[in-house]
């Protein structure tokens, strides 16, 4: 008997532009282990089943609809039928929706799938080919696009909470000017003018994620780009503010459902 070809597990990203990061995949089957990022990740099945568990249940997106997964929600992913799965995925920082939306709750799409086609319009100059760069304007304006259709299909909590905006912005840029080392929540509700459990709180509901969490994805980042930039795996460890290699990489690995060897690997392909 022959075997099939085999497929290659394979990713091409493009180049990060302000808080918006872009790029297209491939998996013959299974594609990464549960994990969870701080941003929305948007994107469209491009061939394919793509198969996840999301919010206690297993989704299947299919060409023509659109995901939508909130920031700090679990997830994994594989192919749902032996043809394996093609997608194309745009990573958006929450503070980027947050200053189109002017200070609103986080929109939210129930079962991280819609065929809402606002969203599906709203994603298309966004996620068209990575080979075509963005116009600074164009992009701008199709993010604000997306903020407006996300809010439409998603929606808000109808009790508005009471929160301070500008205080946890506050907090979000001191998180990045302190990557190299350790910060105190205490420190950072003393930085923004807000007690440390309200500013908890507001951090939360505002860009879907803990501060702590927010700085690790944040190192995370540094270390991607350092190890893209041919930096050795300890040295970005380092230089990104982890204790040591080991710890980077169970962050690493928490966070992406991948190992940083084997996400450097798809990266070279």
């Amino acid at each position: 008997m022959v075997r099939p070809p085999l497929h290659n597990d394979w990713f091409h990203r493009a180049p990060d532009v302000g808080g918006l990061q872009r790029f297209e995949a491939f998996f013959a089957g299974h594609g990464y282990d549960l994990h969870r990022h701080d941003t929305y990740a948007i994107g469209r099945t491009l061939a394919g089943v793509q198969s996840f568990q999301y919010r206690g249940a297993w989704r299947h997106s299919l060409p023509g609809g659109t995901l939508v997964l909130h920031p700090d929600e679990a997830h994994d992913g594989e192919a749902g039928t032996e043809a394996g799965f093609k997608y194309r995925m745009m990573y958006i920082e929450p503070a980027l929706i947050q200053q189109m939306l002017g200070g609103k709750p986080l929109p939210f799409i129930k079962n991280g799938l819609s065929n809402d086609p606002r969203l599906f319009a709203a994603t298309d100059v966004l996620l068209r080919s990575l080979d075509s760069p963005l116009d600074p304007l164009e992009e701008q304006d199709a993010l604000f696009d997306l903020a407006q259709a996300l809010n439409g299909a998603g929606g808000v909590p109808v009790a508005r909470q009471s929160f301070d905006y500008v205080a946890a912005e506050r907090a979000r840029e001191y998180l990045h000017s302190a990557l190299d080392r350790t910060v105190t929540l205490e420190e950072l509700a003393q930085h923004s003018g807000r007690d440390r459990w309200s500013l908890s709180r507001d951090f939360r509901l505002l860009f879907g994620t803990s501060p702590y969490r927010y700085l690790t994805m944040r190192r995370l980042d540094l270390v991607r780009s350092l190890l893209i930039q041919g930096q050795p795996l300890v040295t970005a460890a380092l230089i990104a503010g982890f204790t040591d290699q080991s710890h980077m990489t169970r962050q690493f690995s928490k966070t992406y459902g991948l190992s940083p060897a084997r996400w450097m690997k798809m990266h070279r392909r």
